[in-house]
């Protein structure tokens, strides 16, 4: 190559590299300036001098027809390459990118980039010279000759890129670069003899280290065109600047180039001189606003400690590893949790970036940010709370923008626990947290419309007719209620309506239908036919209440656990679904399931954990009375029966909680005679289904039970259960009603019943609670 062209080699995202860059740049004083970065870029570059452009920014490529087919190209204040686009732009130089263009790499499937460079290496240089230089950090060597070095007063700014040329040419002597790398250069290299053509005299050229030895080479252009003749044909790009993170920057997986200190680089980069101070004060004011004790004195004497450790370890200057231990003895005292909290903090960091208005994106993408703004919801990339009362029209938006986001596959809200003490309907709760790979789902997204409702509209809409599973359609219909997405639900009730028609699996419909009653019950969209809601549902209950015990018949230890949660799971959602006449059904089918005992072996009867199950979801609703679950027990407990169905019935029987042993002496005494009198042999085999069992119990009442069998010989064979009624003061009873009918929202007192109603045997007839037509409950 002439001497006219200057190659200064780097390491992409390193401070000492940056300002060696800077240095070179001001004394060529280059009438071009060519970087390595996708061509398609060019366009876009004069965007890194807006007002509103802040690192760390990224390029962002995709495939025009597949968005899925991306890339990243990030940049951090601190990267070498930043500083040669900033000086270009700012100066009116001309700027062009010469890697090899990005739709190539697209064509074949795979993605362009910087990490690509660096994942296609064999091992990594930097390690390879620092063993070579006799140490065993590749990453403190290459701090102590690069990141920290400052350049001395006269020194050849272009020094340091001729001896990592030098170095980089030893290491390539032996081959080592993939067909990839050697494409790409022979590309670089026609780039740079065109920006020859074009009569600059003096061009810098910004690159990997890696590639200096090959761009510096003098093949022909027919044996550069020989390597580029096996490229496929280029797809079609789209390239813009989206936002970037340092704690994106510091991933090593999936992006070669990653580092990992970023903000500890940023540091370096922002500070004339020493950095210890600075960035020991800051570490200081991180740990007092987290409640730790440090004081200035804690800052001087970590400084004192960090260039001790750094002189005793033979380093010029104090690196991350001295300034952490140094924290960690004197800040920390010893804690490794308090050091965690300022790795994460200011050793990593979650500094954002942003970028102009301007810059091109897909309509999707501007009216989200659109609505970020009117909304006030700014991405951030640090995990936090959101807290919504859907009653207040700003919070409800956010709540509509948010499930919109997740149906796109946009995972910026994650539903999270309610942190507000509230078990009404209203209230929401999300995690929000902004990930710089969210522009590529926005660019996919945006197949399905131009604005987010139009999106999530089209995307449901699409998922529906795609769907093979009623439990897929009926998590889309709740989700396009809480999402306000009435346009698309005709479409997705249809396609539900015809698959819950063929559907004859009752596991299927029993996963189906509890998210269809959620829609029913919760469901708020504007204009909304429950009606339809309501048919599909009622169609999907009855079908499992005909189809439920057959399905349960036969079933090993494995199947009959899976069917308890589907049965206790389609118990709750017909609860929710009310209607006399359902639940009247529904308790028949569940006494059918308790009759169904095993006589000639196994596979002839339901499992006694779905038995026990059945019974009490009876008991607890009031529709089978205790004295003759007791009677059922002690069927099943008898000799006659097989140890292990007795002991899958008990499961059963205690998962919905172990209080009625307290209350029903009967019931306990049943269960400790059965367990005194099972063989030794038995024993053994039944102890872990047992300890299963009783560990779901809560803690009181395992002690309580403890405690009344550790006092003595149960003998409540003939005992009746103390009747609950004979317990209560009817007429203090009656006094609170009117409190009760208020906090309902009933006429006082007339739907209650009266105070001979509160003492009513279990099993009686029970004062309903209407449930709101449409709306949310409260």
């Amino acid at each position: 190559m002439s001497a006219e062209v200057t190659l200064l080699g780097v390491r992409h995202h390193g401070p000492g590299s940056a300002r060696a860059v800077a240095a070179a740049l001001e004394r060529l004083r280059p009438d071009a300036v060519l970087v390595e970065g996708p061509p398609e870029a060019e366009p876009i570059l004069g965007l890194a001098a807006a007002k509103d452009m802040v690192p760390p920014v990224a390029l962002l490529a995709h495939a025009a027809d597949d968005p899925a087919r991306a890339a990243f190209w990030p940049y951090a204040e601190f990267s070498p390459e930043w500083v040669a686009i900033r000086y270009a732009v700012d100066r009116g130089v001309p700027l062009q990118f010469i890697d090899l263009p990005a739709g190539h790499s697209f064509a074949e499937g795979g993605a362009g980039g910087v990490e690509e460079e660096d994942a296609d290496l064999p091992r990594d240089p930097i390690a390879r010279l620092a063993e070579a230089a006799g140490h065993d950090d590749p990453e403190r060597w290459w701090e102590d000759v690069v990141e920290h070095r400052r350049p001395a007063d006269g020194e050849d700014a272009l020094a340091p890129f001729a001896a990592v040329a030098e170095a980089m040419a030893v290491l390539r002597e032996d081959g080592g670069a993939s067909l990839r790398d050697r494409q790409r250069e022979a590309y670089m290299r026609g780039r740079i003899r065109a920006a020859r053509r074009a009569g600059h005299r003096r061009i810098a050229v910004v690159c990997g280290a890696f590639h200096v030895p090959a761009l510096a080479e003098t093949p022909t252009v027919a044996q550069d065109r020989a390597l580029l003749a096996g490229l496929p044909k280029k797809v079609r790009t789209e390239i813009t600047w989206v936002p970037w993170t340092h704690r994106r920057l510091s991933q090593l997986a999936g992006y070669g180039a990653g580092i990992v200190s970023p903000g500890w680089y940023h540091h370096l980069h922002r500070t004339d001189g020493d950095p210890l101070p600075g960035w020991l004060t800051r570490a200081a004011g991180l740990l007092r606003a987290e409640d730790h004790p440090v004081s200035s004195a804690h800052v001087i004497e970590a400084v004192r400690l960090a260039r001790a450790l750094a002189g005793l370890r033979g380093r010029p200057l104090a690196g991350l590893t001295e300034t952490l231990d140094a924290v960690r003895a004197v800040m920390c005292e010893g804690s490794d949790v308090a050091l965690a909290l300022v790795q994460d903090r200011l050793v990593i960091g979650d500094a954002l970036g942003s970028v102009p208005e301007e810059a091109p994106a897909v309509p999707l993408q501007r009216d989200l940010a659109r609505l970020q703004r009117t909304l006030r919801l700014k991405p951030a990339p640090e995990p936090r709370d959101l807290d919504l009362d859907l009653r207040k029209e700003t919070d409800a938006a956010r709540s509509r923008l948010l499930h919109r986001l997740r149906l796109l596959g946009v995972d910026w809200g994650v539903p999270v626990r309610s942190q507000v003490a509230s078990t009404g309907t209203f209230r929401e709760s999300w995690r929000l947290c902004w990930q710089p790979e969210f522009a590529v789902r926005i660019a996919e997204a945006a197949q399905w419309g131009t604005t987010v409702e139009r999106a999530a509209v089209g995307k449901a809409v699409g998922t529906a007719r795609a769907a093979a599973e009623l439990a897929e359609l009926t998590g889309l219909v709740e989700t396009c209620l809480v999402a306000d997405l009435a346009e698309a639900l005709p479409a997705v009730m249809r396609v539900l309506a015809d698959l819950a028609a063929l559907d004859t699996d009752v596991a299927h419909l029993a996963r189906a239908l509890p998210a269809l009653v959620r829609a029913l019950r919760y469901g708020d969209v504007r204009g909304t036919d429950h009606g339809a809601l309501g048919e599909v549902a009622d169609g999907l209950a009855d079908r499992i209440r005909v189809g439920l015990p057959p399905a349960c018949t036969g079933l090993d230890a494995a199947g009959a656990a899976v069917m308890r949660a589907h049965l206790d799971e389609v118990h709750g959602a017909i609860g929710l679904l009310g209607g006399d006449g359902l639940a009247d059904r529904w308790a028949g089918t569940l006494r059918s399931l308790a009759r169904r005992e095993p006589s000639g072996g196994p596979a002839t009867g339901v499992p006694g954990l779905l038995r026990g199950r059945a019974v009490r979801l009876l008991l607890d609703d009031g529709r089978l009375d205790p004295a003759e679950a007791g009677r059922r027990l002690g069927l099943v407990l008898s000799t006659a029966g097989s140890p292990v169905d007795a002991a899958g019935w008990i499961e059963g029987f205690l998962s919905g909680g172990g209080t009625l042993l307290l209350h029903d002496p009967r019931l306990l005494g049943l269960l400790d005679a059965w367990l005194t009198g099972v063989p030794a042999a038995v024993f053994t085999d039944l102890l872990p289904l047992l300890r299963r069992t009783f560990a779901t119990l809560e803690a009181g009442v395992r002690h309580t039970v403890g405690s009344r069998v550790a006092a003595g010989p149960l003998d409540y064979g003939d005992t009746e259960p103390a009747s609950a009624a004979a317990e209560v003061d009817l007429a203090r009873a009656a006094a609170a009603l009117p409190v009760v009918a208020l906090l309902l929202g009933l006429p006082d007192g007339a739907a209650v019943g009266s105070g001979a109603a509160v003492g009513a045997a279990p099993g009686a007839d029970r004062p309903r609670i209407p449930r709101q037509a449409g709306g949310r409950d409260t």
